[in-house]
């Protein structure tokens, strides 16, 4: 995650020019999640597709609301992985049993 850290912060440098500010990537982030939804509602959920809407790519949509969350950590000076590590071990020991115990999941 560290490289991937790196290797947005060195677009954005090369190619992007400077970050937008935290604010407005936010925002951006926001518009990205609601393009995720509307491919998993019309391709996954209820919702049908519009009459000639063009095939989207979840993949790459995906794609852009991690890269923004990379901007944001790089933007505010979190390391990511170590983030996502000690998020992924809180969750290891307050979840497992509660899963576990979960009959819907069974």
């Amino acid at each position: 995650m560290k490289n991937i850290q790196k290797v947005v912060d060195n677009w954005i440098v090369n190619h992007g020019i400077r970050y937008f500010d935290i604010l407005t990537n936010t925002i951006l982030l926001s518009e990205e999640v609601g393009e995720v939804s509307r491919i998993i509602v019309r391709n996954y959920g209820e919702q049908s597709k519009k009459k000639n809407e063009i095939k989207e790519d979840l993949g790459r949509e995906l794609s852009d609301v991690l890269f923004i969350i990379i901007c944001l950590a790089n933007q505010t000076g979190i390391n990511l992985e170590k983030s996502f590590n000690k998020n992924l071990e809180e969750k290891k020991i307050r979840d497992h049993k509660r899963h576990h115990q979960n009959k819907k999941l069974k």
